[in-house]
């Protein structure tokens, strides 16, 4: 089984860390999940975004979500993949160069990155989507496209794989999302 690093960040969106959190727990695989300036034990914040009919989601308090690892102590080599969740975290992680390295590593040793919702907002920022085949909340899209992807426009519950990337526009896709990323796994 893979051992896995999820990079999140206060107001990351709930569902977009918990569900892949435990599910990729449940396939067998570790996942450390990591924030910048916390430790193990530390606690980020997250949001719920629901689709109800407005202009854009809704958003609404989440819950407080543990971290069980030191992002100081991150050793890049020892992961296998990355988990990039969505949300506004990636909207400020983003500023962030220690994880724009991050995220450029697993593309540089072309290791399997899965990104949903805004989380492509972190990879346009590390890398040059070039070549890739991009989904996200459809308010990503012009990101994608400056970074040089592809945006590909799915339904709220479809996924898409684009060489070792699996992307996704949101939550209502994790199964299509997980189940893609576990086959690159």
């Amino acid at each position: 089984m893979a051992r896995l690093l999820l990079i999140a960040g206060d107001f990351v969106e709930d569902y977009e860390i918990m569900v892949p959190f435990q599910a990729l727990q449940a396939m067998g695989h570790t996942v450390d999940a990591v924030c910048p300036e916390k430790r193990e034990g530390d606690s980020v914040r997250t949001a719920i975004h629901d689709f109800e009919g407005d202009q854009t989601y809704s958003e609404k308090p989440g819950h407080n979500f543990t971290l069980n690892a030191s992002f100081a102590e991150v050793a890049l080599a020892d992961y296998d993949a990355l988990v990039v969740p969505g949300g506004r975290a990636p909207e400020y992680l983003r500023l962030d160069e220690r994880v724009l390295e991050m995220v450029r590593h697993f593309f540089e040793h072309d290791k399997p990155v899965a990104a949903i919702c805004h989380g492509a907002q972190l990879l346009a920022a590390a890398i040059s989507l070039e070549g890739f085949r991009v989904s996200a909340y459809p308010a990503c899209a012009p990101e994608v496209t400056l970074a040089g992807g592809n945006f590909a426009e799915l339904q709220v519950d479809q996924a898409i794989t684009s060489g070792k990337l699996v992307t996704a526009p949101a939550w209502p896709a994790h199964p299509a999302w997980l189940a893609r990323f576990n086959e690159l796994l």
